[in-house]
């Protein structure tokens, strides 16, 4: 790529935030040709590329491709058993600029069951309606990934496009589907970012996981002249570099500029296309023998006493008769060790599969395989094979180590096909525990929930068994909430979100799992941030890696200090109370941003639940407070969750509340805090919104009424 120094004009600004800025794009219009004008708003962190003076969010630009890639907002339609409660027909228009939708990236797509959607579009030469309808009786009758009409459908669009709008028809009938699917949704997007998901139609995640906001691809070119054409006007072609060519837009109308063959950089700038030192960079210009690089292009030879194709690398060696028979008498001794040192290598190799076999045998691998082939499970559960999890880990490096225990270690590794994963090694497995190992892993490969840390398979041809987990690339919850080394604090809004998805991932195991399973060590440090700070709980079903001389002592103590539920401590019977005791004293963590057990003074070791239920009881909560939470208008929301704490730290299992309730009363509280007048009935509401303001036509545009966004959250909330 070129420099950023050839980049862009003199004394303009390179990037916007995470994206580059490349000339004719530019900040501001003495920066940038027009119509390629980019806006840097910088209130968002990052700042955020705009189109023009538009809310059009650049996303990525390519200069060979002549396309850019942007953000757009979805279109939906929100509804009861009688009427539509919500709805949203965001029109994009890019006529009078040089941008077109892209026909061979996007296409037009409906989600929802009894869903017939348009699309209304235009180019400079006529209008356009075209639309698919996507239908479903039952959530189980869709398939991810697959947009065929059941639940989703998807059309191609023509070329040349520069208006589009999305269009419901409201005469189809939600009231069989409106429990399970109270949402529609129809948008273009780009093919290749968007697979549709079966949860998609469920509730409103969709809108939720996509932030209401999908990419699609904008194909753009250079005036409205053909390239012979341009080329006759100096002042007005584009292609300013030396080294340049000019390409027609095979889109419509206008042209692109691209380095020539063997120069790299911005073809639309004077001197913008350099010279590509191919001798630097032979994995993509290979040369075997002595490579010169010459302007625009390099040159490959045989070495002296050589001769061949260099390029291939065919550069063989001119011997003379006496050298060839040296040769071929050396050959011959060294073909003799070699078949010597093969017959060692097979007998070894034979010796290595026999072990494995033992050891695939020994830790219950023919029992799994039965198993899987049983119940037609197959493709739950991968069976590695060491040498995939060797290559994955380079030799299982103490520089991938994510974390180390005292029953296993845990690296970072990439696995072709899957991409990066932890793999976790256990010590020691008790022979006599093999069928209940084996079970157990049977059962968390099944499990499938977006905030539980996903089982993808396990290696048992090796002395210790090794699983394979999905990788959660953003360390753990309590690496966040007792922050070292300049960690940003989280604000309250990630902490409720978090907490409202690990509650919800132990509902799951508690309720929904087949047999139900008990986590028996929720604590902070077990719960997992995605890139985007989104729960991903982990370690459920340890004990099956309990080492043989600890088996009794792992029967007696479950879990860890401070999250011990007292009832357990009494009658050693680990229920799902038990959990729902430990996650009270994991919201605790994120309302104080203390430990579980922490010093407070020089020496002094404190029981963070014992503290809390004590400024509980004296009224001086505000103390405990982590600080970067402080704020008068959350402190109702911080009293609620807290109420919702002490009521998970009850003494006896039977007055604590289920999990599925605290994750009930977590997702309420997201809702409330951030619509806050929903603490209001529907009526309340009506009174403090009055009537409807008037807005312009503009400002509704690809948005809809606070009325009806606060109805809907009000129906889902309650």
């Amino acid at each position: 790529m070129a420099s950023a120094s050839v980049n862009t004009l003199p004394r303009c600004p390179a990037t916007c935030g995470n994206l580059s800025i490349p000339y004719p794009f530019g900040i501001g219009s003495a920066c940038s040709m027009e119509g390629f004008e980019i806006t840097c708003n910088d209130s968002h962190t990052p700042p955020k590329p705009l189109m023009g003076t538009g809310n059009i969010e650049f996303v990525d630009i390519s200069l060979t491709l002549g396309q850019a890639r942007v953000y757009k907002h979805i279109g939906f339609k929100c509804y009861n058993e009688t009427s539509i409660t919500l709805e949203a027909e965001p029109y994009m228009d890019l006529r009078g600029s040089p941008f077109t939708f892209s026909d061979t990236r996007n296409k037009f797509t409906a989600v929802g069951c009894h869903t017939l959607a348009y699309m209304s579009m235009s180019s400079p030469e006529k209008t356009y309606e075209t639309g698919c309808l996507a239908t479903c009786h039952d959530p189980s009758d869709v398939t991810n990934g697959s947009c065929s009409g059941i639940g989703c459908c998807q059309i191609p669009i023509p070329k040349g496009l520069n208006y589009y709008e999305p269009i419901f028809d409201r005469n189809f009938n939600h009231s069989q589907v409106y429990q399970f699917n109270p949402c529609s949704y129809a948008f273009l997007v780009d093919e290749d970012r968007y697979q549709f998901n079966a949860a998609d139609i469920i509730s409103d995640n969709f809108l939720d996981r996509t932030e209401m906001l999908v990419p699609l691809v904008l194909d753009w070119s250079i005036g409205y002249e053909k390239c012979d054409e341009a080329k006759l006007n100096k002042s007005s072609y584009a292609c300013r570099s030396e080294h340049s060519d000019c390409i027609d837009s095979s889109k419509g109308p206008g042209y692109v500029c691209n380095c020539s063959s063997g120069y790299h950089g911005n073809p639309y700038l004077s001197n913008g296309c350099q010279d590509i030192d191919e001798c630097k960079q032979l994995d993509e210009y290979p040369c075997y023998g002595r490579c010169a690089n010459v302007e625009g292009n390099y040159s490959c030879t045989c070495p002296s006493g050589t001769r061949g194709d260099p390029y291939k690398g065919s550069c063989q060696p001119k011997f003379p008769l006496l050298l060839k028979l040296v040769a071929g008498i050396s050959a011959g001794i060294i073909l003799m060790l070699a078949i010597s040192v093969c017959i060692f290598m097979v007998h070894q190799e034979r010796k290595l599969v026999n072990a494995k076999q033992n050891f695939f045998s020994q830790n219950g691998g023919v029992l799994l395989y039965d198993k899987l082939t049983k119940e037609k499970a197959n493709d739950t559960l991968k069976i590695f094979k060491e040498e995939e999890l060797e290559k994955a880990t380079n030799k299982f490096d103490k520089n991938l180590e994510l974390g180390r225990g005292g029953q296993s270690t845990v690296y970072e590794g990439i696995l072709d096909g899957i991409g990066r994963v932890a793999v976790k090694k256990a010590r020691v497995i008790d022979e006599s525990r093999k069928e209940e190992f084996i079970n157990e892993i049977f059962i968390l490969s099944r499990i499938n929930h977006t905030h539980v840390v996903k089982l993808l398979g396990c290696c048992l041809e090796v002395e210790v068994p090794i699983l394979v987990y999905e990788y959660v690339p953003n360390g753990t919850l309590a690496h966040h909430i007792h922050p070292k080394n300049g960690i940003h604090p989280l604000p309250l809004d990630t902490r409720l979100r978090i907490a409202a998805e690990s509650a919800e991932a132990l509902a799951y195991l508690h309720s929904s799992a087949s047999p139900p399973i008990l986590h028996g060590d929720v604590k902070s440090s077990n719960i997992l941030l995605d890139d985007n700070y989104h729960a991903k709980v982990s370690d459920f079903g340890a004990s099956m890696f309990v080492p043989k001389d600890e088996t009794q002592f792992a029967t007696l103590v479950q879990g860890t200090c401070g999250y011990l539920d007292p009832e357990y401590l009494q009658t050693c019977q680990l229920t799902d109370k038990s959990d729902v005791y430990s996650f009270g004293v994991v919201l605790l963590e994120l309302l104080t941003g203390r430990k579980a057990i922490y010093f407070e003074g020089s020496d002094e070791q404190k029981s963070l639940s014992s503290s809390f239920l004590s400024a509980m009881k004296e009224d001086r909560l505000l103390q405990l407070l982590d600080s970067h939470i402080k704020n008068e208008e959350d402190m109702e929301v911080i009293g609620e969750i807290a109420e919702l704490a002490r009521q998970c730290l009850n003494v006896r299992g039977e007055d604590r509340p289920s999990m599925k309730e605290v994750a009930d009363d977590l997702d309420r509280l997201r809702k409330f805090k951030r619509h806050p007048f929903l603490q209001h009935n529907s009526e309340e509401i009506e009174n403090l919104l009055g009537q409807p303001s008037s807005y312009t036509e503009n400002e509704i545009s690809g948005y809809y009424s606070i009325e009806t966004k606060a109805a809907l959250d009000i129906e889902c909330g309650r």
